[in-house]
């Protein structure tokens, strides 16, 4: 079975490709330069598929940075590091999730892949609206209204395994199978060598997760 993993190079997405792996599908990975202002969490994702032994990984260029409107895109908009709570950060990137899952949609029916895995959490999450398992499940019904495949009968299938899991369950999981947390990037404004800053939101629910979990976190953060 061919399954089109959606790999950013964090935590969340590490987790969910090892999964895949796991299930013993043969993994494609699909990593999106979509104009982020933190480049080192595509080296992250090569470490990544490397040390899971993807079939192939790729990584397409899609300026989402052309819009702007997040703190992730447009270097005008501070990333948020006090930690407050709002219902929708700056850090939202519009349609991200939409065009990443559209890019990896086009893949799975070209490779014949029935199968997509996505990363998204909805229990420990900064609060995104494509995050949430009813978003999941439309898109999954769109895709399956879209695509010759699923017209002539192959209908594709939307995996969201850490959906309903807490930072440390997701941390806990991907311990069980052997994940190198070190080779992965989280944080928001990361440097060019990947070095996390520990105060956005990205550090803090991370960090959070490996407390909780009771495990040393091998994140490498900036002096």
């Amino acid at each position: 079975m061919k399954a089109v993993v959606l790999l950013s190079g964090g935590l969340d997405s590490a987790t969910t490709l090892a999964i895949a792996c796991y299930r013993q599908y043969e993994c494609y990975a699909l990593s999106v330069d979509y104009g982020q202002r933190n480049e080192s969490e595509l080296t992250a994702a090569q470490a990544v598929a490397r040390s899971l032994g993807v079939r192939q990984h790729q990584i397409i260029q899609m300026d989402l940075a052309a819009f702007g409107g997040s703190a992730l895109t447009d270097p005008l908009i501070a990333v948020p590091t006090n930690g407050e709570k709002v219902t929708i950060p700056v850090t939202y990137v519009p349609a991200r999730n939409t065009v990443m899952l559209s890019l990896a949609l086009a893949w799975a029916e070209t490779l014949g892949s029935h199968d997509i895995f996505i990363g998204v959490n909805a229990i420990d999450y900064s609060g995104y609206p494509d995050c949430r398992a009813e978003y999941i499940e439309a898109f999954g019904k769109m895709a399956n209204l879209a695509t010759k495949a699923a017209v002539e009968g192959n209908k594709m299938t939307i995996h969201a395994p850490l959906i309903n899991l807490s930072k440390q369950e997701i941390v806990q999981s991907g311990m069980s199978l052997c994940v190198d947390y070190s080779l992965t990037v989280s944080c928001y404004q990361a440097d060019e060598a990947g070095l996390a800053c520990g105060v956005c939101d990205a550090c803090r629910i991370r960090r959070a997760g490996f407390e909780k979990a009771g495990i040393t976190d091998p994140t490498r953060y900036r002096k």
